[in-house]
């Protein structure tokens, strides 16, 4: 049974992967969707209800994967996976991604929104390496290299 972590900056290709995964019949989670409350301006949703889902999530489903850059809300699905990824892509590579994205309705009201957004993210992309909070490099460093099963690091994406 596969059960897979997947986690990277923005733009790294996590979403992209976990379809793959997704197509050969693994249930998908994107932690986005648990992740912020539907407020404006966006805030995190607190973590005891987070857990709560991935709990859920992770019960009633023998195979999965699970991917986001959140790195407290992957530990907790980590203890119950079996492989983990990292997607660790130089962070020019994340922003060309970013830039080449289609819209994403499950996130943004339309693809001017997305658009508008864009310059933010682009920064924020930029940022990985220095921020120091679960969103970051160091952070997914930390999980990756505490992760005891099979894992694999990505410094590219397989298709580009």
């Amino acid at each position: 049974m596969r059960k897979i972590i997947i986690f990277g900056n923005s733009g790294s290709g996590k979403s992209t992967l976990a379809r793959k995964f997704k197509n050969q019949g693994l249930t998908h989670l994107d932690l986005d969707a648990l992740a912020w409350l539907p407020s404006n301006p966006p805030e995190r949703r607190p973590i005891g209800q987070v857990y709560e889902q991935i709990q859920s999530f992770i019960g009633d489903n023998r195979e999965w994967v699970v991917e986001g850059c959140y790195a407290d809300l992957l530990e907790l699905a980590k203890p119950f996976a079996s492989e983990a990824i990292f997607m660790n892509l130089p962070v020019h590579l994340c922003q060309e991604n970013a830039r080449k994205r289609p819209w994403e309705p499950h996130k943004y009201e339309s693809r001017k929104a997305q658009d508008d957004n864009l310059p933010m993210l682009l920064d924020w992309i930029a940022g990985y390496m220095e921020r120091d909070d679960p969103l970051s490099y160091s952070a997914h460093n930390a999980l990756f290299k505490g992760f005891q099963g099979s894992k694999k690091e990505l410094t590219y994406n397989e298709n580009a």
